[in-house]
Order: C-alpha cells, then structure tokens, then sequence
C-alpha cells in the first residue's frame, strides 16, 4: 500500500490500494460473520478516524464475535473486558502496588493498555467504572496516582449492550455516550442469512488470518487525514448538528418540544472525521454529502435526549433522527477535477 506525504496532494492510487487492502479485511472477516453489513463498515470507518463504537442489539446477534473476528483480522493487541457490577477502576487502569523487596511502590497497568479493546456488556458496571474509562477513551492515556501513561497507538474502544435487559444494569454517562463516535443498532437476520448462520455454526469456524497490521492501520489513518472536504460539506455536517439543537430552525417547529438536548460539537467533528474514513473505505481522495448523510444516524442518534414531552407522547428517537436528517437539504457539490477533487461550484438540491 502506497502512502503520500502530508505535503503532496492524496493521490487515488493511494486510495485505490487502500480500499482494496480494506476489502480483503472485510472479506477475511465475513468468513466468520454472516452479514452485519453496516456494523462491519463502521468498525472500518472507526478504525481510520480513530473513534470508539458502541454495539447495541439483543443477545444472540454475534455482536462480540463481529467485533472479536475484526480484532483477530489486524496485527494489533487486543483485550476482552467483561464488564460487571463489581468491577473497581483499578481492574480497568491498573493500580500501584507496594513492593515490599524495594520498600517502594510500583504500577501494574491495566488490561486498558491494548490497541483494541472490546467493553463487552458496557452497561453493566456502575457509573464509577464508566468514568476511569473517560481519559483513556479521550485523551489516550489514563493517570495512576501521580503518573501519567500513554495508552497504545491505536487505541480504539469497542463496547456492546443488551437495550432490553434491565435486571443489574446502569445507564451509561452522557458524557461517555458523548464520546463514542458512533452508536450501531444490531438488528435480527434475514431469514437466509439465518439459514447460514446455523449451517456455519455446525462446523468449525475457518481460521482468521491477519490482513492488515498496526503500521498499515496508522498509514490508513494519515490517509483519511489528507482526504479532501469541500467547504460545503463542512457545512452540512454543522448544520444536522445543529438541527438536532433547533428542530424549528431546520422546518421542524413541531418536533422542538420533543428535544431536551441537540449533540454537541463534537457531533459535527465526528460528522466529517467520519465521511473522510469513509471516503477511504469507498476508494475516494475527497468527501461527499453523501457520506455525511450516510453516517448521520450513527453519529447523532446516541446525542439526542428527549425532552419529558417527547416521552410522554411516546416520540420514538430514530423516527426523531430520521426526520431531521431529512429536513436539512443535501447540498450538491461539482465534481469538475479530472482527479476527482470537487470544484468550488456548488449548488443545493432538495433531500435526494
């Protein structure tokens, strides 16, 4: 795989060998996994923008064994942490410990320190776990007593939960919420697709072989940096954010009392972090709208919060999502670069 200088513009046989690197990945890991298509194109896009997923879906959906086969699939260090309600922070971070030899006290780091780690069950510990996690998934390093350590280079969170069972779990933080790039809903299977699942089951899964290590991942990650986005999807990007804030700005004055809370900032960064992974993921040097819209749901749906009306009346979160990202207008943006880069001419059309 061809790199490019961050000086040099990002050339498309750069990308081109990317996403065919990326679609042997993907074909090494549906192997194992039968379709999830939309949840293994977000561990992809994750993994470039350097973002944490959360997995949400009922029991029995293969969420840890999607997560665990990409893991097996590149070179990097991977940890399974089994959240519980009897887990400390020290279980998580790591802790000093006296050694009675040097009379002196020594750190003993935590399963925290992997390029991957995999939260399975995140809802399950209590609120003081959740926060340990909030410096390492933020700032990629985690203090112990009066030191500092750098977490792994890439260190991404991938956590799962069961949204029916009630029974020893704990909402999680809207501030770690807020942290997670994206939130993937796991639906059931097709009904072929559950044929193939029990056919697969019956048999021993094929072996997973690595197809793509720690420096092939961070070289994929300088890519999606120098990916190209015009001014105006920036702007759409900042627009959805903004029209989960202010419903009735965006045309939607009868969904404003449903609304207690719009995603923050950070919802609009990861809006076009995400579409310049994508871009990658789909063989491209430069964003679309597109991609900004595709990736919308993941990204805002988790920084919603609806207001007591909104419960009241029963206003389900992702009609809610849906109907604002409908709202906003996609804008169109000219292609007019032989090498694909968009031309400054922009026009704005209806949703598509």
């Amino acid at each position: 795989m061809t790199g490019a200088s961050p000086l040099t513009p990002l050339s498309p046989q750069a990308v081109m060998e990317a996403a065919a690197r990326l679609r042997t990945l993907l074909f090494e890991v549906k192997k194992v996994i039968v379709g999830q298509d939309l949840l293994l194109e977000r561990l992809l896009v994750a993994l470039i923008a350097r973002g944490h997923v959360l997995v949400e879906g009922v029991p029995g959906l293969a969420k840890t064994l999607a997560i665990r086969t990409t893991a097996d699939a590149i070179g990097a260090s991977f940890r399974r942490i089994q959240f519980t309600p009897d887990l400390v922070p020290a279980d998580l971070i790591g802790t000093r410990i006296y050694n009675q030899k040097t009379g002196a006290f020594e750190v003993e780091l935590g399963p925290v320190f992997a390029n991957l780690i995999l939260a399975d069950e995140i809802n399950r510990a209590p609120a003081k776990i959740q926060s340990a996690l909030l410096e390492a998934m933020q700032e990629r390093q985690v203090t112990i007593g009066v030191q500092t350590f750098r977490l792994p280079d890439p260190f991404l969170v991938l956590a799962t939960q069961n949204p029916i069972e009630s029974e020893g779990t704990y909402f999680l933080p809207e501030a770690q919420v807020d942290r997670f790039m994206f939130k993937v809903l796991v639906s059931y299977p097709g009904f072929h697709e559950e044929m193939t699942v029990v056919e697969r089951v019956s048999q021993a899964f094929p072996p997973v072989g690595v197809q793509l290590s720690v420096e092939e991942l961070r070289e994929l990650q300088g890519l999606a940096d120098q990916v190209y986005v015009h001014p105006a999807v920036t702007e759409y990007a900042v627009t959805l954010a903004r029209a989960t804030r202010d419903p009735a700005q965006a045309g939607l004055p009868e969904a404003q009392r449903a609304v207690a809370y719009g995603a923050s900032p950070r919802a609009s960064v990861n809006l076009i972090l995400a579409a310049k992974a994508l871009a990658i993921v789909r063989g491209r040097e430069y964003a679309l709208p597109e991609d900004v819209r595709d990736l919308a749901p993941e990204v805002l749906r988790h920084r919603l919060m609806l207001s007591y009306e909104g419960l009241a009346e029963e206003v389900r979160l992702e009609d809610l999502v849906g109907r604002l990202i409908a709202a906003v207008p996609l804008p169109r943006v000219h292609l007019g670069d032989p090498h694909g880069a968009p031309s400054p001419g922009v026009t704005r059309d209806e949703p598509a």
